[in-house]
């Protein structure tokens, strides 16, 4: 296929939008998104997260069909074998406990240092080869639950827990993670409700942190530079740390209105309070959603649905106030400033009800999208050219160094 002709600088700067935004940057059968829904591979996600595993998400997503009932067995015996963590990685995990303690390094940071790691041991690290890539999908996939169950451990003062399995070999990937960070099998409910959770968050077009790990990818880097490159990217709380910053934001407003304040117009005084001072309010808005996020109901339903019937759960608190704060602040800003929430905000609530550390939300995430970086990173590969935008000046007029 020729390529196409080349842009004069006044043809880009005509059509300039900052961040990117509207602008198509490249092509993909991955992933599609529309007004009116999001598929993945031609299967719309309201169909996955009802009828679908996370695993057979992620065998779409990396090699891009349905899996057969052989076929999903395979691929998830191969994942639970990967799950074990090559020693210098728990050993860097356990030497960081006092600085995770401390707050000088964050579970994201961690993470995105143990791929690093990883990439030094893995024998194809160097190789950008379609069926390379594709096993470094694969072990990635498999490990990074293993990574946020040891930082849980260690951060928790405890052993840590499966050292030599990285898991119940029994236990799919939802539910695998959950007990690696607590060391109890997870109820069905709880593991049902991860694993949507992980459907909802595996891939989403061309993102800030797969865009990211494509424009790695593009310069002929590997998988693991590409996968860290998408791990700091999804940090920000402008990206995935946003469902963290959520049910901080949430917590904040409980403890300034009290549970009384539930319902009540000391939450609307608060929020114009936030409006006033035009603060940024996470979980709200998105880039290419305008009339609301499909995945959001879908997460919100599935919380709210275990707040309600499980008030003792293991955070201690009764979780039904948390949906119904949520909700409350929900109405004022579709009221107020027409904006929906995105699935981030329900993912915080969701989460918090089930008693996962606040820290370890935008990890989990990795945990899912890591396939469809992998998914992206094969794609670039497969049919490369350099990602190389241009950029618009403003800055000094020409002038001589001797004047």
């Amino acid at each position: 296929m020729p390529a196409a002709p080349a842009v004069s600088k006044e043809q880009a700067e005509a059509i300039f939008s900052k961040g990117l935004e509207g602008i198509i940057a490249g092509e993909t059968d991955i992933c599609s998104i529309e007004q009116g829904g999001l598929w993945y591979r031609g299967y719309e996600i309201h169909d996955l997260a009802m009828n679908a595993t996370f695993e057979d998400v992620a065998f779409v997503l990396l090699e891009g069909h349905k899996p057969s009932a052989s076929e999903l067995a395979r691929f998830k015996s191969e994942l639970v074998a990967e799950r074990p963590l090559p020693a210098p990685v728990v050993n860097f995990i356990e030497s960081m406990g006092g600085y995770l303690l401390s707050g000088r390094a964050v579970p994201m940071d961690i993470l995105r240092s143990c791929v690093s790691i990883l990439g030094h041991l893995d024998p194809d690290s160097q190789s950008v080869d379609k069926a390379a890539n594709l096993r470094k999908a694969k072990r990635l996939l498999a490990k990074v639950p293993t990574m946020i169950g040891h930082m849980q451990n260690v951060i928790d003062g405890k052993a840590i827990i499966e050292r030599e399995r990285g898991g119940d070999p029994s236990l799919d990937h939802a539910a695998n993670l959950l007990y690696l960070m607590t060391g109890s099998k997870p109820a069905k409910e709880y593991a049902r409700v991860v694993d949507v959770s992980l459907i909802l968050y595996a891939e989403h077009d061309f993102n800030a942190s797969t865009f990211t790990s494509r424009v790695i990818a593009g310069t002929l880097s590997d998988m693991h530079g590409a996968v860290c490159g998408g791990i700091a990217a999804l940090k920000g709380p402008l990206h995935g740390g946003a469902n963290e910053m959520a049910m901080e934001m949430l917590k904040e407003i409980m403890k300034d209105v009290g549970e009384a304040g539930i319902g009540t117009k000391a939450v609307d005084d608060w929020m114009q309070k936030a409006f006033d001072t035009k603060r940024k309010l996470m979980g709200f808005g998105h880039r290419v959603y305008k009339n609301g996020d499909h995945r959001a109901p879908i997460l919100h339903k599935l919380g709210r649905t275990i707040a309600a019937t499980d008030t003792k759960n293991p955070g201690g608190h009764q979780a039904l106030k948390w949906f119904e704060l949520g909700e409350q602040v929900q109405k004022i800003m579709l009221e107020k400033k027409n904006i929906h929430p995105n699935v981030d905000f329900p993912c915080g609530m969701t989460y918090f009800t089930m008693g996962i550390p606040v820290p370890q939300y935008t990890p989990i995430f990795v945990a899912s999208r890591v396939s469809g970086w992998a998914a992206h990173v094969i794609e670039q590969h497969a049919n490369n050219r350099i990602i190389r935008p241009l950029s618009k000046y403003i800055g000094a007029a020409p002038r001589k160094w001797n004047s």
